[in-house]
């Protein structure tokens, strides 16, 4: 009788121990899953983008770097205004799902992984999908020529309806 009951407590012992190991498993598979490569930065207090929007500088232009990075993160349905770059720009998507669109053309879906090189001196905006943020690395090279010009917001419908463009 009393090895059983010394039985039954070392595998209730032994039973917690693997519960804890699988949480703690789990807790670290999902760590992993919501790391950040980069600080999500500031919040963006400015009226260039919809919804919310953090900024985290990595370069600003210098005597040395004639360029810009930043990781920019958009909550859901945060998007940019449109605007343009004259030195052009290029994203690199890092996380999420979010969208493209440069003036007069079809919407891009973004996923993570994916690079686009926004030309010089054409409208686009870019942002994140209605049901996912997405963070990208926004590149600003050949600054001499400027850095972005910020135009009109991209109203509520012509976010609704940028599913008519490819995805």
């Amino acid at each position: 009788m009393i090895q059983m009951k010394y039985y039954l407590r070392f595998s209730l012992l032994i039973l917690a121990i693997v519960m804890l190991s699988c949480n703690r498993q789990a807790d670290a598979i999902e760590a992993q899953k919501s790391e950040r490569i980069f600080p999500k930065g500031d919040k963006v207090t400015n009226n260039n983008f919809t919804g919310a929007v953090w900024v985290q500088m990595h370069v600003n232009k210098d005597s040395i770097y004639n360029a810009s990075i930043g990781s920019v993160t958009f909550e859901p349905r945060a998007r940019t205004n449109w605007h343009y770059h004259p030195g052009g720009q290029i994203l690199l998507v890092t996380a999420g799902l979010g969208h493209y669109q440069e003036k007069g053309k079809s919407v891009q879906l973004l996923h993570k992984g994916d690079v686009v090189k926004c030309p010089p001196n054409i409208e686009h905006w870019h942002g994140a999908s209605p049901d996912s943020s997405m963070t990208h690395i926004a590149i600003g090279p050949n600054l001499q020529k400027g850095s972005v010009v910020w135009l009109q917001p991209v109203t509520d419908e012509e976010y609704i309806t940028r599913k008519k463009g490819k995805e």
